[in-house]
């Protein structure tokens, strides 16, 4: 029990901390990529509290919730958003025996409660009774169903490649020339994620200068704050998870394992900011082109070449 306790609450501990970290990280790149300073002044040394502060702002604003809307819908949509994400840690190694729970179909848990975690967004347009956040619940639902499938087929690549569906197991199994014989599945996962993620340049459910916040238009105070979050909550799954599915978790030189894992995490957390910061946002038709012209064949190459090399070898 005391072994059940201690892993679920470092789960907790770096579901809560990480996010945070990638949050500030993003502040301070983009600002060094556009030329500006960023934050400078919360917690004094560059401003490195900004996120705290933030979160005491959000939850001293108040709590608004508009008369037309369904109100126990709109109220669940943040939590529907975000916990999924919690959940998918659990079953995510950290370094080989260092995982919360260790599930003979971990991979297949992890994609469907990602895919649970979309629908807090289409929750949220929808139960707000404002036609600018009900377009951003069907864009967001339009992107779930188009980038859902890429992503589904690139893990089920390297699923048949170590030959399981456990996690730990897929991580034991990986050989450095998995990196190219995965690399299109990786390309596609990653984008696919993004996608899911609504992270520039596929953040069109948003698109400010279109239809404001998209399905957050209504929310306020620590609401809108659980969604942003999640976000960076999702950063850090999808970092995680592509680390392990495709560039071998724990496996490295000299270092300890956990160390290589949470490098390899946050060097995929900055290839995140510096595709928001390098690209412009995609139009709805160029977004639903790229998913099923571009990332679906991709995935089902990469399918069909690990299906040859696995009967060659």
């Amino acid at each position: 029990m005391l072994d059940v306790v201690l892993r679920f609450a470092a789960i907790l501990i770096v579901f809560l901390v990480l996010p945070l970290i990638v949050g500030q990280t993003e502040h301070k790149v983009m600002a060094h990529m556009q030329s500006r300073l960023g934050p400078m002044y919360a917690g004094g040394f560059h401003g490195w509290a900004q996120l705290i502060a933030d979160g005491v702002k959000f939850a001293q604003k108040e709590d608004v919730i508009p008369a037309a809307a369904d109100r126990r819908v709109f109220m669940i949509a943040p939590g529907v958003a975000l916990v999924p994400y919690l959940l998918v840690l659990i079953a995510i190694p950290v370094d080989q025996g260092l995982v919360g729970v260790d599930l003979d179909l971990g991979l297949f848990f992890v994609l469907a409660v990602m895919g649970i975690g979309v629908l807090g967004s289409i929750m949220a347009g929808w139960a707000s009774a404002n036609k600018y956040s009900v377009l951003g619940g069907m864009r967001s639902a339009a992107q779930l169903m188009s980038y859902e499938l890429p992503l589904v087929l690139a893990a089920s690549s390297v699923a048949m490649a170590a030959g399981t569906l456990s996690i730990p197991a897929i991580v034991s199994a990986w050989q450095w020339w998995w990196l190219p014989w995965q690399a299109i599945g990786g390309v596609v996962f990653f984008l696919a994620g993004l996608a899911e993620l609504r992270r520039p340049p596929f953040d069109m459910p948003i698109a400010e200068s279109e239809i404001i916040m998209g399905p957050m238009t209504e929310y306020t105070g620590m609401r809108f704050a659980l969604f942003m979050l999640s976000e960076y909550a999702g950063i850090v799954v999808l970092s995680f998870l592509t680390t392990v599915l495709f560039l071998g978790g724990w496996h490295g030189p000299l270092l300890a394992g956990w160390v290589w894992t949470l490098v390899k995490v946050f060097a995929l957390a900055f290839v995140v900011i510096w595709l928001r910061v390098s690209f412009p946002r995609m139009r709805e038709d160029q977004l639903q082109k790229l998913a099923w012209v571009g990332l679906v064949p991709l995935a089902l190459v990469q399918l069909a070449l690990t299906g040859v090399v696995k009967v060659l070898t």
